[in-house]
């Protein structure tokens, strides 16, 4: 079930900072914690890891098949390995050996995807990963995590570091607010936390979407529209208990995610709901089937109606009779 957290908008670090410095603080304490980087020291904020412990960090260079493959055998030693390359890339070119490399052949590499969903801005599609849920969800054996705060990265990269299975991490570039305050129960793998409580609708949203569909929520609050809000962390396994709860409550889902409509958490969750046959007002809000725009990523946030007053909007009218 979902746990219940009080939400605090105080703004944080990036993401990514946030794992370069909880995966130095474990390596200190573990000489088996090995990184592989394909080029990304410096965007993966790897630069004092390379500095610190220069003999457990390998750079591969430009070479994202390559990342995955040292990083599969390292790891049938008995390393914990985590293989680091902008997710756009990561997860694109290397699909082949995460798929028989990693997870066929049941090896817990740690693959983080940085500068994920749309940070890259400006670089525009090539650099976009709005296509690595869609991809990873059709492999077997791969647990997959989109956090939202700085509290779920380091639950999310300690979880990664003590799983006997693949993990996925996805990581964006930009500060992030403060979601968990005092959450009632550590970070776990599968598990979903109630940011905004109300019945009238829910939002699931996963990623650096999360606190957008909070400013959401405090909208419609302010309207008299009761919004459920459960940051889902974790795509797979996904917390069936509290998607369902809010299915079978709400009048109204809508799910928000930085990646494609098609093969996200979007998709995840309509599947679940139509297995138990559930049929709430629904909604996927994500970036749609066309030629992506250019911009920062708070641009393209706004643009595809990711942003607090977008998903109000998409709330009234799922809500309106």
């Amino acid at each position: 079930m979902a746990t219940e957290v009080a939400a605090d908008p105080a703004h944080g670090l990036a993401n990514q900072d946030v794992f370069s410095a909880t995966l130095l603080e474990l390596a200190r304490a573990n000489p088996d914690i090995l990184v592989v980087t394909s080029d990304s020291r410096g965007s993966g904020k790897l630069v004092p890891f390379g500095r610190e412990l220069p003999g457990q960090l390998i750079e591969v260079g430009i070479a994202e098949q390559n990342l995955v493959g040292v990083a599969a055998g390292l790891a049938s030693t008995g390393k914990k390995v985590f293989a680091v390359s902008p997710a756009c890339f990561l997860t694109a070119r290397s699909l082949e050996q995460i798929k028989n490399d990693v997870c066929y052949s049941d090896h817990p590499v740690v693959l983080v995807g940085i500068s994920a969903g749309v940070s890259y801005g400006a670089l525009g599609s090539t650099h976009h990963s709005l296509h690595d849920f869609a991809a990873l969800r059709a492999i077997h054996n791969l647990t997959l995590a989109a956090p939202a705060d700085n509290w779920e990265t380091r639950g999310a990269v300690h979880a990664a570091a003590a799983a006997p299975k693949p993990v996925y991490l996805r990581f964006g570039k930009r500060p992030v607010p403060h979601l968990h305050c005092e959450p009632a129960e550590p970070f776990a793998f599968g598990r979903a936390y109630r940011l905004h409580d109300g019945d009238d609708l829910a939002f699931l949203a996963t990623g650096e979407t999360v606190p957008r569909a909070l400013g959401a929520c405090r909208r419609l609050a302010s309207e008299g529209i009761h919004a459920r809000l459960l940051g889902v962390p974790t795509l797979r396994p996904l917390d069936e208990a509290a998607l369902l709860d809010a299915a079978r409550t709400c009048a109204a889902v809508i799910t928000v995610e930085e990646h494609s409509v098609h093969g996200g958490l979007g998709e995840a969750v309509a599947s679940l709901l139509l297995h138990h046959r559930l049929a709430p007002a629904f909604r996927i809000v994500g970036i749609p089937d066309e030629d992506t725009v250019t911009g920062s990523q708070e641009e393209i946030f706004n643009h595809y109606g990711i942003s607090p007053e977008g998903l109000a909007q998409t709330a009234r009218d799922l809500l309106r009779p």
